[in-house]
């Protein structure tokens, strides 16, 4: 598998599999590269509505030419525990950011919720998020701010008057919740269609029918949610190394 940064070629490549809908894995599948290569690449330069090679090729060298000097030992990032590879952290790290933004979640907010579901103690103070992800305190105040009122975070008194930031165990629960409620809301939605249009003409039967999906939809994530919401808390027992 080749490694290195990608070449314009490379770029170009990743352009004409976007615009002809290609997924990612395969795209990257094509240059031997791996996906989340070709992921970020496409995040960082516009998305795929908007990445064009040349620019891509351009900003990246833009950033080479800006990247900071290695920091003083002693101000570097906190090393990793448990053996992990830095390098797959951070591409993962890398993945689950672009899975959010995806989903629909601003830049900043997405890599501070990463870095918090990614960190063993699952909070960290706003200094941490800083060093960790290398920028301004204005960064995080403004994505921290957006995600407590998300109710995806919540703060909680730290050492001495440092607040910290953690993400509950049952977020994933909150909001499938949430979805389930907003599905339910256009279901009752579509069914005033149903008295406005005509009970018996095609709109309706077709809003009836989009009603009861989504009925079924909702009822059925809230059902396995609250079946499975003490998933979210279970803790595993420490791996016992003479069975590994």
């Amino acid at each position: 598998m080749p490694g290195g940064r990608l070449t314009q070629q490379e770029r170009q490549q990743i352009a004409l599999g976007v615009a002809d809908g290609l997924a990612y894995a395969e795209i990257a599948r094509r240059l031997d590269r791996p996906t989340s290569t070709v992921t970020r690449e496409v995040m960082r330069n516009g998305g795929p509505t908007a990445y064009r090679a040349d620019l891509a090729h351009r900003a990246t060298e833009r950033r080479a030419h800006r990247r900071k000097p290695a920091a003083p030992r002693g101000a570097q990032a906190p090393e990793l525990g448990h053996g992990r590879d830095a390098e797959a952290v951070r591409e993962y790290e890398e993945v689950f950011t672009t899975l959010l933004m995806q989903q629909g979640l601003p830049k900043m907010m997405s890599r501070v919720l990463t870095c918090l579901f990614t960190t063993d103690e699952g909070s960290l103070t706003a200094a941490e998020l800083v060093q960790r992800l290398e920028v301004s305190p204005a960064s995080v105040s403004k994505a921290v701010a957006f995600l407590e009122q998300q109710g995806l975070i919540r703060r909680e008194q730290g050492e001495g008057r440092r607040e910290r930031y953690a993400v509950d165990d049952d977020v994933w629960y909150q909001s499938m919740i949430s979805a389930a409620q907003a599905n339910a809301q256009l279901a009752r939605t579509a069914r005033q269609g149903v008295g406005v249009l005509g009970p018996d003409t095609p709109a309706a039967v077709r809003l009836e029918n989009i009603a009861r999906f989504v009925d079924f939809v909702a009822e059925s994530i809230m059902r396995s949610a609250e079946q499975a919401r003490d998933i979210l808390s279970t803790k595993r027992p420490p791996s016992d190394p003479a069975a590994e």
